[in-house]
Order: structure tokens, then sequence, then C-alpha cells
């Protein structure tokens, strides 16, 4: 009898059909802040998507409940994820030095490595930036990781206000955000930016990660493995979908050349999961979060996840 599983996530075509070896998934779509929520407050599920910036947090504590197989649903450049108010005056990143700068969350994973992209492309002084944390549409977001900020830098919370409406009314510069809250963007061209950020420094920002409940993965280790191997082969279906140029998989024109010219650029498996297809994105990442305060101490990549998926057999 196959092992009962129960995993949350959103619904990717890349994870579509999950079928791993030895395990009986009961598959749970939920919105993504939903899944966030419930899997950090209840881990009510076996295994969950989670925010990277999450996932390093907890993993650099002494006894972390989770254990990250190296599986990334989501990926996504972030030079676009920088707003600026209309009267602004914002030209170039520099300028955001002595200005009000909003965020949904300090230890947002999409935050983090816009900061670090300011910090270590551009030349910016994190510490000289007036930060604001509210949500970004509601009132009422609190920061959910407990932070270790550096000497210098301060966050000042504003539970009552949103970063859409303080962006709107001028009490904001600029916000750094996932979702979009208004006002213009920073990087008007931030497709070529990211491509040629991509080519400098084989950087492609990982938002998410699956992680196990640390007490299945220690009842039976061998889930991370067969797990690990039921993505892959869900994404290698969905990667050769992307490049089928007979049918319209997805309700956008040009997908299949698209995906092809990412393929030229990024190589044959243009998503890659494991550790060393990542390593640049994942020493860049574990860098920038302990230099901003997401993590108590600096984690090596090999220590973040289970170590069944670190190699396989040969024949």
């Amino acid at each position: 009898m196959n092992l009962p599983l129960t995993l949350a996530i959103h619904p990717y075509d890349h994870v579509r059909g999950l079928a791993p070896q030895g395990i009986e998934l009961s598959v749970l779509e939920l919105p993504i802040e939903e899944i966030f929520f419930r899997f950090t407050k209840f881990q009510e599920w076996h295994a969950s998507e989670m925010s990277f910036g999450k996932t390093v947090s907890l993993m650099a504590r002494p006894a972390p409940e989770i254990m990250p197989i190296p599986v990334f649903p989501s990926r996504v450049f972030r030079h676009s994820a920088i707003y600026l108010g209309e009267k602004s005056g914002i030209k170039e990143p520099r300028d955001l030095e002595g200005r009000k700068v909003g965020i949904p969350e300090w230890a947002q994973t999409a935050g983090i490595y816009v900061r670090g992209l300011l910090q270590h492309e551009y030349g910016v002084d994190l510490a000289r930036i007036r930060w604001v944390q509210a949500g970004v549409h509601q009132p009422g977001r609190v920061e959910k990781v407990k932070l270790h900020l550096p000497e210098g830098l301060r966050i000042t919370a504003v539970p009552e206000k949103s970063l859409a409406g303080m962006l709107a009314s001028g009490e904001l510069d600029a916000v750094i955000s996932a979702r979009d809250p208004g006002g213009r963007r920073l990087f008007q061209n931030y497709p070529e930016l990211e491509e040629a950020y991509f080519r400098k420094t084989r950087i492609y920002p990982i938002m998410h990660v699956v992680v196990l409940r640390r007490d299945a993965y220690e009842r039976d280790r061998w889930i991370a493995m067969n797990l690990f191997k039921a993505f892959e082969a869900a994404k290698r279906e969905s990667m050769q979908r992307l490049v089928e140029i007979g049918l319209s998989h997805v309700p956008m024109p040009w997908v299949a050349e698209r995906a092809r010219r990412w393929r030229e650029l990024a190589g044959e498996d243009f998503w890659p999961y494991g550790v060393e297809p990542n390593r640049p994105t994942l020493e860049a990442f574990v860098q920038y979060a302990h230099e901003q305060g997401i993590t108590e101490r600096k984690l090596g990549v090999d220590e973040l996840f289970a170590p069944e998926t670190r190699e396989s057999y040969k024949i």
C-alpha cells in the first residue's frame, strides 16, 4: 500500500500530474499566501510550497521543523519589482538613498533579491534608506520572521496603512514588492536588464521551494528523493509542452518561440532543480539573507536540502 502524503502547492503547469513512486499523493491547490500562512503557523500538511526567505530563516535555527528538497516551483527576475511614486524624482538606483521605501515584509523573498541587487550591482547603501513596512493593498500585514538587522538599518512598521495608498499619496518615494502597488517601475527596460544580469551572474532568482515537515521526513526519508524525481518528471513534460508549436498550451502567442530563446540562453534544462545547476543563485541568496539580517547565521548551500536529493545512482 502506498504511503499517504498531502502536498499544498500552486497549480503550476510544471507540477501537473505529479506521480511519486510509493506515495498516494493528495494535492491541495490553494492561493499562495494561504499556503504560506497555514503551513508556517499550523503545518497542516506533510509537504508544502514555501517562500525561500522563510525557508532559510527557519533552516538557520538550531532545530528546524522542516526539510527542504531542491525543487523550485516559482522563479522570477526582480528588476521589475521596484515601483516609484509619480513625483519621487528618482531616476537611478542610488537615488533611493535618503528616501522612504516601502516593503510588505523585510523577509519577503522578492525583496531580499532586490536589495541584494541594489547593494551588489548598483552600490546602494541599504542603511541610508528609510524603510517602511506595511501591507501592499491592505493594512495590518506584519513581519513573520525574527530579524537580526545589521547596525544602522531601521524599519518602521505602519500597520494602519497600505503601501499602495502611501505611494499614491506621496508618503513613500518607492515600494519594493512582488505585487504591483501602482506607480511606475524604476527599470522600464527590465527584460533586457534581467537578461544581461543572468548572462553576467547566472543568477535566476528562486522565489519558492518545496519543503517537507520534519517529522514526515524523519519517519520515511525515502520520500524526499521520490518526490524530487516526481517533480523532475512533471517539469520535463511541461518544458516539452512549452516548445510545442502545434498547439496553444497556454493562452498567449509566441510562447514556444520565447521558450526556445530562453533555452538557448539558459541551457537545455532551462528550469533546473537540484543544487549544482542552481549554485550561483543559492550562494547569492544565502549571502543576501545573512547580510540583511534574515538569518542569524550564514547558511551553507550544502546544508539546505535533504542529503538524499544531492546525488543519484549511475549505471
